[in-house]
């Protein structure tokens, strides 16, 4: 029977994305865990982030916000995207939102050949359609926005680094998001 074990706790904030459409990582740099080499062993292994932080976006038109997870050190591979995520049409400025993401292997393998398949939960205020967190709560969505399917292959064979990125799909210095604690859990 395996047992969860906490890889990494993330205590340290990482840097504020905004006024940018590129993707970014939102993790501090000496806060990036690393899964050993071959981690991922067998065909159903798991692997577990939860993430929280803050986030602002502009009124009317903010556009979209893509979450995604990637693997790997200088070209990091996006082993599970979340899909365009729908922004609520009135300005928010600093609320919270909380993302939890649970992938597992689907093949494994050297090479490209190891693939993960997942399913998240993201919940904010900015999401969409949420009333004011005092006037009936937060939004959620299931991740990813669409068909879950198998990420982008990579080697589960290497030691990989884990890393969650942001896209912005309209640059504006008040679409912004930090990344502000959270843990990645392994079954061991």
């Amino acid at each position: 029977m395996e047992a969860r074990f906490t890889l990494i706790d993330i205590g340290e904030a990482g840097t504020a994305l905004a006024n940018s459409t590129t993707a970014t990582s939102l993790m501090s740099t000496g806060r990036t865990p690393t899964l050993p080499s071959n981690y991922f062993d067998k065909i159903g292994k798991r692997i577990q982030i939860e993430a929280w932080g803050r986030m602002s976006n502009i009124v009317t038109t903010p556009g979209t916000l893509t979450l995604d997870i990637r693997l790997g050190t200088s070209s990091p591979i996006v082993v599970w995207n979340g899909g365009a995520i729908s922004l609520n049409t009135t300005a928010k400025t600093n609320v919270p939102w909380h993302l939890s993401v649970d992938l597992q292997s689907t093949a494994i393998g050297a090479s490209a050949t190891a693939t993960l398949i997942g399913l998240g939960k993201f919940q904010s205020e900015s999401v969409i359609g949420s009333p004011a967190n005092t006037a009936g709560g937060n939004g959620a969505l299931l991740l990813p926005v669409g068909n879950p399917a198998n990420g982008t292959g990579f080697s589960s064979e290497d030691a990989l680094q884990l890393r969650l990125y942001a896209t912005w799909s309209i640059a504006n210095a008040s679409n912004s998001i930090q990344l502000v604690g959270g843990h990645v859990a392994v079954w061991l």
